[in-house]
């Protein structure tokens, strides 16, 4: 969420940040906007000052007897409360349009983003782990490792539910439930992040504050009238500050939880339509930190090298993005993706995608902090990204530690949690 003021000031900076991201001047047409709210708010304040100078000039004359003018007065005063109506109603007319116009416009990419379209101008900064080679047989996709086991059941969770959902049975249930929580003693104990267990349906003000609502609802689940089932758990954790104010000495705060995630893939039309990579509910490990303006750059490249741990621990390849200025998300100003390598596809494909958004998600929270020793306060910057996505890491499990016999080896530091299974073997 940008501040007008700012936009009135820099306006050549901000339609420079608009033109990275592929999109039309807009500062002109924002300005206009807040002329005309301005003027409505001058207006309606402009009439509510005369109404009271006339009324208080009213008993003025009447002390002086001099009715004819205490008449005029009042005449004037019906006249005002009158047109009072429709400009308060212009003055809200103003101000929401403004509000609107402000809240679909998408944060402005830092300078060290690179300027681009879409994914083919993102930019490879590394690759970690080289990709297993497999010799005598080829490997299978993840989907048909599953369906081979006996333990992954596609057509059970259609007759259920429809598409983009599945049914997981047995060791691969097991398997999935101890990624996620693999995956968040690894943030919790070793990273410092605060486990917390938010709620999975939120209200219209949570899911615009991290910038779902309004550009995106077409891609959330509606609950009766009142909630929204979480995309992510980005939106509940980073509410935690919403309307509030922190004292600079506990920042940073740094939140993580393992919840289900709910999407409805809106423009996913013929993307991935079998197996696991994009279905309507999976699970997440989300991590969110809040932090000053000076600290949130170090903030971003520590929250990825957490990301890249579970990675790294579970000894699976992957490649670290940058993501261009046309790539990036909404509320982004800048973006690494970690892209696993699956061996049944071929090819390298997202499993976290770490931001950091400024004061932009701060802004439409109303978010602030205290400087130490300052009286004043200043907008916190956020930051989330996938600690990682569950399903997707049991899809790269799958296919990285497939057998030639049908079986799939569990990952040493999973074993724990399955009970000492060192492999997943057909029925």
């Amino acid at each position: 969420m940008y501040d007008i003021r700012w936009i009135r000031d820099a306006a050549a900076a901000f339609d420079a940040g608009r033109a990275s991201r592929g999109l039309p001047p807009l500062a002109d047409t924002l300005i206009g906007l807040d002329d005309r709210r301005r003027a409505a708010i001058a207006a309606s304040q402009a009439s509510q000052e005369r109404r009271n100078q006339a009324a208080k000039a009213i008993g003025q004359a009447m002390g002086r007897k001099d009715m004819a003018e205490a008449e005029r007065l009042k005449a004037e005063v019906a006249a005002l409360k009158a047109e009072a109506p429709a400009l308060e109603a212009a003055e809200r007319e103003g101000v929401a349009a403004l509000h609107q116009a402000l809240s679909e416009i998408p944060n402005t990419p830092l300078a060290d983003v690179p300027a681009g379209r879409d994914e083919h101008d993102n930019v490879e900064l590394r690759r970690v782990g080289a990709p297993r080679e497999f010799g005598a047989f080829a490997p299978q996709e993840h989907f048909t490792i599953g369906e081979a086991l006996g333990l992954m059941d596609f057509e059970a969770a259609s007759r259920l539910s429809g598409s983009r959902f599945v049914v997981l049975k047995g060791a691969l249930a097991r398997l999935e439930r101890a990624i996620g929580q693999f995956m968040l003693d690894l943030q919790t104990d070793q990273h410092g992040y605060l486990e917390v267990n938010p709620p999975l349906l939120v209200r219209d003000a949570a899911a615009f504050g991290t910038n779902q609502l309004p550009k995106f609802k077409d891609d959330l689940f509606r609950v009766g009238n009142e909630f929204w089932l979480i995309p992510t758990a980005e939106v509940p954790l980073t509410n935690l500050v919403r309307e509030g104010i922190v004292e600079e000495a506990v920042l940073p705060l740094r939140f993580t939880a393992l919840t289900p995630c709910f999407r409805s893939e809106a423009g996913s039309a013929g993307r991935d339509t079998r197996g696991m990579i994009r279905q309507h509910q999976f699970s997440k490990v989300e991590m969110v930190s809040i932090t000053t303006p000076e600290t949130s750059a170090a903030e971003h490249e520590r929250m990825t090298g957490c990301a890249e741990a579970v990675l790294k621990a579970l000894g699976l390849p992957y490649r670290v993005m940058l993501l261009c200025s046309g790539d990036m998300g909404f509320g982004a100003q800048k973006t690494y993706d970690l892209e696993v390598w699956l061996p049944g596809q071929g090819r390298y494909r997202e499993i976290s995608s770490c931001s950091v958004c400024g004061d932009f998600q701060a802004r439409r929270m109303d978010a602030r902090y205290r400087p130490t020793g300052a009286k004043s306060t200043r907008y916190l910057h956020t930051l989330n990204g996938s600690g990682l996505a569950v399903g997707r890491t049991l899809v790269a499990v799958l296919e990285n530690y497939q057998n030639a016999d049908g079986s799939v080896t569990v990952p040493e530091p999973l074993r724990p949690y399955m009970g000492g299974l060192d492999a997943i073997r057909p029925a």
